[in-house]
């Protein structure tokens, strides 16, 4: 996803090519105000965690009772309100700064896209909780501002999670991009062992969005497989549990924000990675 009103960024008016880079943008300053902020302005300090309320899974029962899952739903509404929390640099790891948090993208349309990661995180959080998982919200609601790219990534470690996943929708204007793509982590805090696992993740991730929502890989980055490796995502930086970032499509593009805006589509992308993660689980 990317930054609204950076020119390299993509705002939806403005023309840019560079890939979302998940909550962060690029090393760029975040971006400007954009119609879908809300009016909170309330930094979210620490992720909120969802109690296991859901009803068993009818296909093999609570499968995922005992697991612990951060859900990361990129960006805020709020942050286009907020630009001075929002454009403060902050700790990405390994020596790299970046804004604490960017606005995001969204269709052309201007459905933003921190209220389409918002829908399909919270259908996610449903669908483990059915199946036993206790899950970790990285924010409570889609109004406020932040959390800063720092407290995102060490979420998973602070709440003790087998793994975090951060959903974000890109936002390249380039007329043939379109698709989704996994990142990765170049490095991670948790070590080479935290890094092999997160590999192992993506691949599932990727191998069960695909199925489960018929959406390509990305033409525009990753080698067109669907995998992208990164140095400078605070998000994953910063994890020391297994995590991966994935762009569940580009929001540019008509064909696939005609996807994104549809709730089916988006109860889709939840199944998809709701298996993926059942997958991971049980390997």
């Amino acid at each position: 996803m990317r930054a609204l009103g950076v020119p390299a960024l993509v705002l939806t008016l403005v023309v840019g090519a560079s890939a979302c880079s998940g909550d962060e943008s690029s090393g760029r300053p975040a971006a400007t105000p954009t119609a879908s902020g809300s009016t909170s302005t309330t930094v979210a300090p620490t992720p909120t965690s969802s109690t296991t309320t859901g009803a068993p899974s009818t296909a093999g029962g609570p499968a995922l009772r005992g697991r612990v899952v951060v859900i990361d739903p990129g960006h805020n509404g709020g942050n286009a309100r907020a630009l001075r929390q929002v454009n403060r640099t902050v700790d990405a790891g390994f020596g790299v700064r970046k804004p604490c948090n960017s606005t995001g993208t969204a269709t052309n349309a201007g459905y933003a896209e921190h209220a389409q990661v918002w829908d399909v995180a919270n259908r996610l959080a449903s669908l483990l909780r059915a199946q036993g998982a206790r899950v970790v919200l990285t924010r409570p609601t889609d109004d406020g501002v932040g959390p800063c790219i720092d407290v995102r990534g060490r979420s998973g470690g602070r709440a003790k999670a087998d793994l975090m996943l951060s959903i974000h929708a890109d936002g390249n204007s380039a007329a043939s991009a379109r698709g989704f793509h996994v990142l990765q982590a170049s490095r991670m805090t948790g070590g080479a062992s935290v890094q092999a696992a997160s590999a192992q993740l993506a691949t599932t991730v990727r191998a069960a969005f695909a199925k489960s929502t018929g959406m390509p890989y990305a033409t525009y980055t990753g080698g067109g497989v669907g995998l992208t490796r990164r140095p400078d995502l605070g998000t994953l930086n910063l994890s020391t549990v297994p995590a991966v970032m994935i762009e569940t499509g580009n929001m540019r593009n008509r064909t696939d924000a005609a996807l994104l805006s549809d709730p089916a589509f988006r109860q889709r992308e939840a199944a998809g990675l709701a298996g993926a993660i059942r997958t991971y689980l049980a390997r």
